[in-house]
């Protein structure tokens, strides 16, 4: 299912103060946005959709004249179209991210919650690590009250994409380590540390999720949404064919625009005039496809799941191939 990331409950426990100087240099009528069906928190099953299951919708791009008609054309073929499992693809989406909303119990305006974006890095249990400035207010806040909640989005320009909330307990592990892995060039760290002279200290705080939630599908007609323990989440993998989105992706758009409207218009019998590859996983790829003026976010299902990065070349080809010869 295609979702953003929804707003994490953190709790935090413990708060690990590092010296900042000790710490070594770090170098057009309307839009639609479909979404995939609603999660179901119990289902870990995903049934991947054949290129033949698209031969299935009785419709064809042909027969198609008004917008109704587009939009349940798609509707059908959307239901079907294999994702990722809700925590898998929310684990993920953690991982791979860098950037949230805090939000903590304000000091300076008491009883009102106060929201600052902040940089943070997973570690290896997918929990969120911050470097958070002594000056900082909600550095402050935290040392007051350690309850927070962290928003994390797929796409924070995308407003029915996944959304997802975390809770933490205690702090343990090297987690500076693991912070200046994810952001090697944290230069704004030692430029505070320039700023403040002997006052520049940062604590690092690992967030510790104990309620994972999830909202998806906001003011769409696939609205879904729900929440998992912290074991649930811990448990869940991060998907190994997601870290290649980007670079895939980029390639697609720059060299391959026409190969991949091609195969969307395979896939779904809909003779969109654009496809702009977004991002893509084990299971399949994610396009704002355009139709007569109008934007579709779509999701299109690989034959199987991929197993490396050659094998996501393998199968684009495969389906290149399969939308070539039905078009001849």
């Amino acid at each position: 299912m295609k979702s953003m990331v929804a707003p994490s409950a953190w709790s935090i426990t413990r708060i690990t103060r590092v010296n900042a100087r000790k710490i070594p240099n770090s170098s057009p009528p309307f839009s639609i946005f479909f979404r995939p069906k609603p999660y179901s928190l119990f289902s870990s099953s995903v049934s991947p959709l054949s290129m033949a299951a698209s031969s299935a919708l009785t419709a064809s791009s042909g027969d198609v004249t008004t917008d109704a008609e587009v939009f349940e054309l798609i509707k059908a073929h959307q239901e079907k179209a294999a994702r990722l499992p809700p925590l898998e693809e929310i684990r993920t989406v953690v991982n791979h991210s860098v950037q949230g909303m805090l939000s903590t119990i304000s000091q300076k305006y008491e009883g009102y919650p106060s929201g600052s974006m902040v940089d943070f890095a997973c570690d290896l249990e997918g929990y969120p690590i911050l470097a958070v400035s002594s000056l900082a207010s909600h550095t402050k806040d935290l040392l007051a009250n350690k309850k927070c909640s962290l928003l994390v989005a797929k796409d924070f320009e995308d407003k029915t994409d996944l959304l997802i909330t975390l809770v933490s307990e205690e702090d343990k592990g090297d987690i500076r380590t693991a912070y200046l892995t994810r952001h090697p060039n944290a230069f704004w760290v030692f430029f505070l540390i320039v700023l403040t002279v002997d006052f520049g200290d940062f604590q690092f705080v690992r967030v510790e999720p104990k309620v994972v939630r999830y909202v998806t599908g906001i003011a769409t007609a696939l609205l879904g949404s729900g929440e998992f323990s912290k074991e649930a989440y811990k448990a869940a993998q991060v998907d190994p064919i997601a870290q290649f989105s980007k670079p895939v992706a980029s390639h697609m758009n720059r060299d391959h625009a026409e190969d991949t409207k091609l195969i969307v218009q395979h896939t779904t019998s809909i003779l969109v005039d654009s496809a702009y590859m977004l991002d893509l996983d084990s299971l399949g790829f994610y396009v704002k496809a355009t139709y007569k003026g109008n934007t579709f976010k779509l999701r299109i299902p690989f034959p199987r799941r991929a197993e490396d990065r050659k094998d996501v070349k393998t199968l684009i080809v495969e389906m290149l191939q399969a939308a070539k010869s039905q078009s001849n």
